[in-house]
């Protein structure tokens, strides 16, 4: 076998090395390209780098490079406050703050012991929140994924429901995304008036939205064309690799937080864990469309259900006295000055805390040293995991079929680079 010198030749933004005139036996061609696809490419969705090796249009392997993102959020945590670092969650996956907050609030409540002082009311109103949030964040998935397989119309749409939740958040917190509105100890504030009557607005007219994405992508016949055995993940290298969320239940895996290991009170809810059966693009997307439905199914419930109560613990180790207090009592304004100045110390011990955000499974591994800082937190997000079984749907198909791989298993890089 004779091999010729390796040439580099630059092409549209890609850069690639062509080993030219490699002959096979039979005295064929075999001419192989190395591609970057990112970090900077439209459909990598996010600073994603894959590096490609092509043969023709065959994607013979496929490499993630991740890291063009990183924030260093676990450790900036360990010089915060644990109530600091609540923050810092918001910023991993980006799309769901919401569901962030919640895993390290339940994390941080176990640390200090006061998981059994949330009442129903902060429970109920926490699963509301997720469930909007989760809605939000497929909101946004279908409308990328769809928009890098060439349905324009679909990602105005999403958008336009996403606004009423964003709408929902502005009206609980005052800022549309980065809420922080979930906190140890319980939520940040009391729920305004018109906040049930905003909700069940947007229950109102969801079902008739998310049926128009039905509509237009389901029973599409370029839409079926894209998706249809397509990025297949089987079962089992579904879970040899750790994948999660929508990526595993699409290859049929019954698995959900939710179910499995309830918190927040899920347990008393009554939903479907929607599951496919290929394992590809097609079931991917239906599954995420199901949980759209079993999402709001969840808030008409929680919110039929809220209970009265207050909306935090009362535990003065970490709910600070309110704010009427404070002008009339010393002691009241010391107790906030040392909370919000020196922090709140839970016992040492360490603990690991799992949920189901809408990307798979979120864990929070938390440490104390009996300090007022995380001694160590590690987060398992989901997208990291999910990230890993890429080239194990992509090695062997298509070039153009990496774009709607990538799509279904929607990360989000703020979440892989931690």
């Amino acid at each position: 076998m004779q091999q010729k010198e390796k040439t580099s030749t630059p092409l549209a933004g890609y850069s690639y090395t062509l080993d030219e005139g490699q002959l096979l036996e039979d005295g064929q061609r075999n001419d192989t390209m190395t591609i970057n696809m990112g970090p900077q490419h439209p459909s990598t969705h996010g600073v994603l780098r894959l590096v490609l090796t092509i043969e023709g249009e065959t994607v013979i392997k496929a490499v993630p490079d991740i890291g063009f993102l990183h924030t260093g959020i676990e450790k900036t945590a360990e010089v915060k406050s644990y109530h600091q670092a609540l923050v810092l969650t918001d910023r991993m996956d980006y799309l769901a703050p919401l569901n962030n907050n919640l895993g390290y609030s339940l994390a941080v409540e176990r640390l200090l012991g006061i998981d059994d002082e949330i009442n129903d009311k902060i429970k109920y109103t926490r699963v509301i929140l997720a469930e909007l949030q989760r809605i939000a964040s497929h909101l946004v998935w279908l409308g990328t994924s769809a928009l890098d397989l060439g349905a324009q119309s679909v990602f105005l749409y999403c958008f336009r429901e996403r606004e009423m939740i964003l709408d929902i958040f502005e009206l609980i917190s005052g800022v549309r995304m980065m809420t922080s509105y979930i906190c140890p100890g319980g939520l940040q504030a009391e729920l305004p008036k018109g906040f049930e009557a905003k909700v069940r607005e947007f229950l109102k007219a969801f079902p008739a939205r998310l049926q128009e994405y039905h509509d237009l992508l389901s029973n599409n016949q370029l839409w079926l064309e894209r998706t249809r055995n397509i990025g297949i993940l089987t079962q089992e290298d579904a879970l040899a690799y750790g994948a999660s969320g929508p990526t595993l239940r699409g290859s049929g895996v019954v698995w959900d937080i939710r179910k499995v290991f309830p918190y927040s009170g899920y347990e008393k809810f009554d939903f479907d864990i929607p599951v496919g059966s290929t394992g590809d693009v097609y079931d991917r997307y239906m599954v995420r469309m199901l949980e759209m439905e079993e999402s709001r199914k969840i808030i008409e419930q929680a919110l039929e259900g809220l209970p009265t109560g207050p909306y935090r613990v009362q535990n003065k180790k970490v709910t600070p006295p309110p704010k009427w207090q404070i002008t009339g009592s010393m002691e009241a304004l010391i107790h906030h000055f040392k909370l919000f100045t020196e922090g709140y110390r839970p016992p040492q011990g360490e603990v690991f805390v799992r949920t189901e955000a809408p990307k798979g499974e979120l864990g929070f591994y938390m440490v104390s040293d009996g300090g007022p800082k995380p001694y160590r937190m590690h987060v398992r997000g989901a997208s990291f995991a999910n990230l890993q079984v890429l080239p194990r749907m992509v090695e062997g198909t298509f070039l153009s079929d990496v774009v709607a791989a990538i799509g279904s298993i929607d990360i989000v890089l703020g979440e892989v680079d931690r």
